[in-house]
Formats: structure tokens, C-alpha cells, sequence
């Protein structure tokens, strides 16, 4: 009897263990003294669609990739129709590498996709890169953000939600 009831709630430890943590879309993170409502985007999917096909993004709004690892990284205007701004950040929330970054001419209606996509420019990230932040046009000017600045994060919740 004593070895079911250990049994039992052994597997009820299991379970709880196996719950999913509630999904967060968003975060509030302070950039040169403002805040700004960043989305996040921490799985491959999310991390490779990013902003594209937005026609607006609000000046206090974004979105923040959070890599599993860091690495040599670079972005592009893929299916952009707004101008942004990037930064790259090392995994301490150091910036590396500040970008404004333009829209591109579409990819044409009888433009292979390989060809679209060899000629946008790509933005690198100028060393190992755990984050990228991207912002609307004009925003690292009026932040002033510079490489070597420090952007506070917290960084323990990000690491464990990045996948």
C-alpha cells in the first residue's frame, strides 16, 4: 500500500513538472532611459518571420530575438515594408552592432526566390550575438545608442525561454 501511494505521487510530481510555463509574447525593456514594448520572438519560427510585412511599427514598440546561443549573426529586409533600426547584443546585453536598416525593392512577381534573396543586403552582427533588437527608423538616433552600450535585460528569463 505504502509503495502505491510513493507510486502515485511520484507520477503526480511528474506531471506538475511537465507543465507547460504560460507563453509571453511581449516585454517591457528600458533602452536609454525609455521604455519600449518589445515582442518577442524566441523560437526558430518567430525568430526567422521577425517584422516582416508590417507597415507600422509604433515608436515606443519592437521586437526581441532571443537566440539559444550566441553566434556570428546577420538580418535582412526580407518582406519589410517599413525602414528599421537594429542592434545586436553579445549574451551580457552589450551592444555590438547598430544598423539602420532600409527597405528593399520587392521581390518581383517572376523573381525566383533565391534571386530576390541573393540580392538584399545583409546586416551582421560583427561577433558572437545572443540578442538583436529591432526598433523603428530613427530610433538609435534619438536614443543615441551606440556600440558598447549596455541594454539591461534580464537576462536568467531569457536564456531559459529562448528555444
Amino acid at each position: 500500500m505504502v509503495t502505491r501511494l510513493i507510486l502515485i505521487a511520484s507520477i503526480l510530481c511528474l506531471f506538475q513538472g511537465c507543465e507547460t510555463p504560460p507563453t509571453i509574447k511581449s516585454m517591457a525593456v528600458e533602452i536609454a532611459g525609455e521604455t519600449y514594448q518589445l515582442e518577442l520572438a524566441i523560437n526558430l519560427t518567430d525568430r526567422e518571420h521577425g517584422l516582416m510585412n508590417r507597415t507600422f511599427l509604433p515608436d515606443d514598440g519592437g521586437m526581441l530575438f532571443v537566440f539559444p546561443d550566441a553566434q556570428e549573426r546577420s538580418f535582412w529586409m526580407k518582406n519589410c515594408f517599413i525602414d528599421i533600426d537594429l542592434m545586436f547584443l553579445d549574451s551580457r546585453g552589450t551592444v555590438m552592432a547598430v544598423h539602420r536598416m532600409v527597405v528593399e525593392a520587392p521581390k518581383d512577381d517572376n523573381e525566383p526566390p533565391w534571386t530576390y534573396e541573393a540580392r538584399l543586403k545583409h546586416y551582421w552582427s560583427n561577433g558572437p550575438s545572443r540578442f538583436a533588437i529591432e526598433l523603428s527608423a530613427g530610433s538609435l538616433d534619438h536614443l543615441q545608442i551606440t556600440v558598447n552600450d549596455k541594454i539591461s535585460l534580464d537576462l536568467p528569463f531569457l536564456r531559459r525561454i529562448a528555444r
